[in-house]
């Protein structure tokens, strides 16, 4: 989902996750279980339920297509390596963010975050129907603006917001993917919240005044004929 679709519902926003989630979730512990015991089949299923958010959560550090991608590979290739210590009953979802994040925290240490950003691939769930010109300008607009709220954010802040609300964790699942307290989980989220609804509110109100500005800058006061007019 782009940045903007999520922030414009910020406002809205609950942290549970949805059914869809909640489901895709308890699909991937129980494909993790039958892979930690063995069965090679399983894989298969664990791939469709961890590779899309992987590659979600890494293009959205990376802007990178191919750099994403690499770190969904090396990640799953991680678990793979530690799979027989996989504690039967746990969930797979925080352990492999866990993973990824140690990836590209690494990846940005070594100087690729930024270097990597000029690929400027597309994450896939962005592409659909062609706009009109004037709303793909418009919708570059909203995105880049979105994704400079969002990176305006202190960094612990966004990994906990991120987690929560874009990847549909649970309170409990992001502590330990970040290796913090629930209620630390619980203070960043609502700090990014409140930060981003500010931000939204403010570009909002900017925009509705924006016309107004304009407006008295041209002398297009009350009263005010225009040229060749008379004022009463």
């Amino acid at each position: 989902m782009p940045v903007q679709a999520v922030l414009d519902q910020v406002v809205l926003m609950t942290d549970a996750a949805s059914p869809v989630e909640q489901a895709g979730a308890s699909r991937a512990d129980r494909a993790m279980e039958r892979y930690a015991c063995g069965d090679a089949d399983a894989f298969a299923e664990l791939y469709d339920e961890l590779a899309p958010r992987l590659y979600r959560f890494a293009h959205r550090w990376t802007r990178s297509r191919s750099a994403a991608e690499d770190t969904v590979q090396q990640t799953l290739l991680q678990m793979h390596a530690a799979r027989q210590r996989f504690v039967r009953g746990g969930a797979v979802l925080p352990w492999a963010y866990a993973i990824s994040r140690r990836l590209l925290i690494d990846l940005g240490r070594r100087g690729g975050r930024e270097e990597l950003r000029a690929d400027g691939g597309r994450d896939p769930e962005e592409a659909g129907a062609a706009p009109s010109p004037e709303d793909a300008l418009h919708q570059r607009r909203e995105e880049a603006e979105a994704r400079r709220d969002l990176a305006a954010l202190p960094a612990g802040w966004r990994e906990a917001f991120e987690l929560v609300k874009f990847e549909g964790l649970s309170v409990a699942e992001t502590a330990e993917a970040l290796g913090i307290t629930r209620g630390m989980v619980k203070i960043r989220t609502h700090r990014a919240t409140a930060a981003l609804r500010e931000a939204v509110a403010l570009r909002r109100r900017e925009a509705l005044l924006e016309p107004v500005a304009h407006g008295a800058a041209r002398g297009d006061e009350p009263g005010n004929a225009g040229e060749g007019g008379r004022s009463r």
